[in-house]
């Protein structure tokens, strides 16, 4: 990375999705795509048919919202109960049931979770999140969080299925930017003599209880 590169909105939004692709992905056994364009919108907002909000703050604050078509919600839902040998006859047919609020809940809950370990590898960042919130729908909700008082940044991105169900991911998040002092490189770099010396310490120990052990056999002999 370039020193002088700066980190913002649009990198922690892409991370976002890699996060939630990822978990999406292997938890459905799907191809999930989301698209390479971030819509710049006024405010996050739920829509009909399901969706659900969770809000994450500490060093980074914002607010992130999944909003769901009722067949995306479905095909989602299906997909991870099949992948989980769930036969198909017991599967709930309608976005409505709590059977499908729940697991779409759970998959968005493990994809923050991956957002969080993500944001702290790529931007050294630490974030808590609450636990996604799940509703459905029947009209446009704002949803508003109140540390976005400052000229907040606003983005959505469209998500689809494998079977070309659409979704949609919103966030809100404070407006930063972080600037690196040095390359990703050095930081690498500076983090190896401790790793090294963590290793050599292990390896001193290792020795030492192997030279305890030979002693104790010689001295039994």
């Amino acid at each position: 990375m370039d020193v002088q590169e700066v980190k913002s909105t649009d990198e922690i939004l892409f991370i976002l999705c890699k996060s939630i692709q990822r978990v999406l992905q292997k938890a459905t056994a799907q191809k999930i795509t989301f698209f390479p364009l971030a819509q710049t919108i006024n405010k996050t907002t739920l829509r009909p048919e399901i969706g659900c909000f969770t809000v994450f703050e500490s060093e980074v604050s914002g607010v992130v919202l999944m909003n769901f078509s009722a067949e995306a919600a479905l095909d989602l839902y299906r997909s991870y109960m099949m992948n989980m040998k769930m036969p198909e006859e017991e599967l709930s047919k309608n976005h409505t049931s709590d059977d499908v609020g729940n697991v779409l809940g759970a998959l968005v809950d493990q994809g923050m979770g991956h957002f969080q370990n993500d944001l702290r590898e790529e931007l050294y960042a630490s974030v808590k999140f609450t636990p996604p919130k799940m509703m459905v729908v029947n009209q446009d909700i704002t949803i508003s969080v109140g540390h976005l008082h400052e000229s907040p940044d606003y983005r959505r991105v469209s998500f689809e299925t494998e079977s070309h169900r659409p979704f949609f991911l919103e966030l809100g998040v404070e407006k930063t930017a972080f600037s690196p002092f040095y390359s990703h490189e050095q930081v690498e770099a500076d983090r190896s003599p401790a790793s090294e010396k963590t290793q050599d310490v292990d390896d001193i120990f290792r020795e030492a209880q192997q030279a305890k052990a030979r002693q104790e056999h010689e001295d039994k002999s």
